[in-house]
């Protein structure tokens, strides 16, 4: 009987079957790896395409940084260092030793003015600047790259800062002492718990009527409006108020040489808090 068409014709049949087999599995082994090298060429397009997206978008975010601290530095808050210790115990600073540093509010006194008992930072008036030293280098490129950290507060500004008790406002009255040794505002005396260290005074041996008089003793003299009259808590070693009495302002800071208010002790770490500003003032 004659073979059918439509079988196979024998052993050639099948290898060539077999060939045709292999050739289409080449093929398609060929076309997937054709395809793993364009995914693999396309993920790396977008990743260098992001690098050289971050190093474009770099400047950008460097000059926000920038312009937010100057904001930030300028008109809400600022850090100060301590450099001496003309208000220990609360807050400590000497020549060569870690001073603090603290956080001066600036926003407060915008609407309000400061207050007896507030501690604030206030740049000194020409009569307290006789000594001050400029910080800032002679070289001309130097110097402006000072200014410029200056005003994004990298680097202190180049002017005689202050830190200082306020005692009494414009209008007000202030002397030392009554019979017990303490300050006097318009007659009042003055409730400072604040102050540990000031000179002697023992009544009916060193006082403001004897002979030698304690080192305590000044005034009367009334603030001039606009002005704030202010003191070290550590009163034996503070060049505050009293040393400038003869000055055009009578010893008093005007309130627009005032920066702002004292408010947080930042660092070293283990003198963390709040600065006291209390009502010193009796009710």
């Amino acid at each position: 009987m004659a073979d059918s068409p439509h079988e196979p014709a024998g052993p050639a049949a099948n290898r060539h079957s077999e060939q045709f087999g292999r050739a289409d599995r080449a093929v398609g082994a060929h076309h997937r790896r054709d395809g793993a090298d364009d995914t693999g060429e396309t993920r790396t397009g977008k990743k260098a395409k992001k690098e050289k997206s971050f190093w474009r978008e770099l400047p950008i975010l460097i000059v926000v940084a920038l312009a937010l601290s100057f904001l930030l530095q300028t008109f809400v808050a600022r850090v100060y260092l301590i450099p001496s210790e003309s208000m220990q115990p609360t807050l400590h600073g000497c020549p060569g030793c870690t001073g603090d540093r603290i956080v001066v509010e600036k926003i407060s006194y915008r609407f309000t003015d400061p207050r007896p008992g507030d501690v604030v930072v206030f740049k000194g008036p020409d009569s307290w600047s006789a000594g001050y030293v400029s910080t800032r280098s002679d070289n001309v490129v130097l110097r402006g790259i000072q200014e410029v950290g200056s005003l994004v507060g990298l680097v202190p500004p180049d002017e005689n800062d202050l830190v200082k008790r306020v005692i009494a406002v414009g209008g007000q009255t202030v002397e030392c002492c009554d019979d017990q040794g303490r300050v006097l505002v318009d007659g009042v005396p003055l409730d400072e718990p604040y102050v540990q260290m000031d000179f002697p005074f023992t009544p009916g041996v060193v006082t403001c009527e004897t002979d030698v008089q304690s080192g305590r003793c000044f005034g009367p003299v009334t603030v001039p409006d606009d002005h704030v009259w202010v003191m070290g808590d550590n009163r034996s070693n503070s060049a505050d108020s009293r040393y400038h009495v003869g000055d055009e302002h009578q010893g008093a800071i005007p309130l627009d040489n005032v920066i702002g208010k004292a408010r947080l002790i930042v660092l070293p770490p283990g003198r963390w808090g709040t600065i006291d500003s209390p009502d010193i003032l009796p009710s």
